[in-house]
């Protein structure tokens, strides 16, 4: 198993989660890294974990945010992101044992894919189907994962399907972290070799 693979997925999976305390508290969000976000959760033939998300590029704001999360530094450590990976992790174990809410997902992001091809990925149709989905199927999962935000923010509806939308992202990349070897112990003892692998990937972006 591959720890450049899991790093990779790792950062998809942190900057979704990201994007999801962005909306909740501001109401905004960067288009392009949300763009990269939703298509990744489309991909169900790429060939390489980088070509999930359209390139290294496509993670540079996860591969940041994993850089703050696993450096030793209380002042950049996020315990609400960690918290709400943990719940997804959680979600994730249940999901794969659901053959039945497994095959409703992938036929409604096929649904979504060939919506992308007219409409374009972010149209608010495609965010719509995909929000459903896991309105319809992760979202009834125990423990609920509750995001904390502004009320008002969080009762738009437009709002609301982009944060659904985001945390179904956040789950493919979780199920894919796990399909390249990726474990929960893997937060305390290979801390510094993710770290290590995320400003090496990091690099290559710049470069």
């Amino acid at each position: 198993m591959s720890l450049e693979d899991q790093t990779i997925a790792l950062a998809g999976a942190f900057q979704a989660l990201e994007l999801v305390k962005q909306i909740a508290k501001t109401g905004l969000v960067d288009y392009k890294t949300f763009e990269s976000s939703i298509y990744s959760i489309l991909q169900a033939d790429a060939a390489t974990t980088t070509d999930v998300y359209g390139g290294l590029i496509g993670i540079n704001s996860g591969l940041h945010i994993l850089h703050k999360q696993f450096t030793l530094n209380t002042e950049t450590t996020d315990i609400t992101l960690f918290r709400y990976f943990i719940a997804i992790i959680s979600l994730e174990r249940k999901l794969v044992r659901n053959q039945k809410m497994l095959q409703y997902i992938k036929k409604n992001i096929t649904l979504a894919a060939q919506l992308a091809e007219t409409h374009g990925i972010t149209d608010p149709i495609v965010i719509n189907t995909l929000a459903q989905t896991y309105k319809n199927t992760l979202s009834t999962l125990k423990p609920v994962l509750q995001i904390s935000g502004e009320k008002h923010i969080l009762q738009n509806s437009a709002n609301a399907d982009k944060i659904r939308a985001l945390l179904l992202a956040c789950i493919r990349s979780t199920v894919l972290w796990r399909q390249k070897g990726g474990k929960r112990w893997h937060f305390l003892w290979s801390r510094n070799k993710i770290l290590r692998k995320a400003k090496q990937l990091r690099s290559q972006i710049e470069n």
